[in-house]
């Protein structure tokens, strides 16, 4: 039942981003009119991600882990998070509000130049999850087995040699490097990454907690968290 569970829950976490890129590819890049009013969708859309968001805080720095732990099975707690946040996620993507106006629209080259871009970035973000174990983060190698053994030093070639979470790096290519840039991927764009901004110190202080001086020194090989020569 437990594998049952993971595996299902995998399978809720694939489907969960590559409806994000449906949508985001797809309907949220329609061109709205301007003249209707826009604060009402982006109120809206800012309180659902951050249900999304509080939720991803609450369960990581909090003792939720714990209570959960103390109802499920240890190997099933991974699972139960990738459950909830992926679904969490699907209902943004699908609830998000469409919001009127074009910021800026490019044609080609450009554009093709630009969409090219944004599938590297997502698959900068794959390539830079397999690194951490994706069965791990979705909850499926628990169940499974033991985890991989963490390595005594981080690993800082490929991707992470460039920033220290190149997969938030995926998104924000991801989000920002579209040909058209509607209102409606703009708040989008705004809301999740400013997100990501407030959430690597916290997840740097974790990973200090858990891994020590290893994730120290790796901190200090590499300078950049998020974006290269900014952040």
């Amino acid at each position: 039942m437990s594998v049952t569970l993971s595996l299902l829950g995998g399978g809720v976490f694939v489907a969960s981003l590559v409806f994000f890129a449906y949508t985001y590819l797809g309907p949220f890049g329609r061109i709205l009119p301007a003249g209707s009013s826009v604060w009402p969708a982006v109120l809206w859309n800012t309180a659902i991600f951050s249900v999304f968001a509080l939720h991803h805080s609450i369960f990581a720095r909090t003792g939720l882990k714990a209570r959960v732990i103390k109802v499920l099975p240890p190997a099933l707690e991974r699972s139960f998070y990738v459950w909830i946040s992926s679904t969490l996620f699907l209902i943004v993507c699908f609830a998000w509000q469409p919001v009127p106006g074009v910021i800026w629209q490019v044609s080609p080259p450009i554009s093709t130049v630009l969409f090219v871009v944004q599938i590297a970035a997502g698959v900068l973000a794959v390539m830079s999850a397999r690194r951490l174990d994706v069965f791990e983060l979705a909850g499926i190698r628990q169940v499974l087995g033991p985890p991989r053994r963490a390595p005594r030093e981080f690993d800082d070639s490929g991707p992470y040699a460039l920033v220290r979470h190149p997969i938030y790096l995926g998104w924000w290519a991801f989000v920002w490097l579209t040909p058209v840039m509607t209102g409606t991927r703009l708040v989008f764009a705004i809301v999740s990454c400013a997100y990501l901004v407030l959430a690597v110190p916290f997840e740097e202080r974790d990973l200090v907690r858990t891994f020590g001086q290893s994730y120290e020194r790796y901190c200090e090989r590499v300078r950049w968290r998020l974006l290269p020569f900014v952040y």
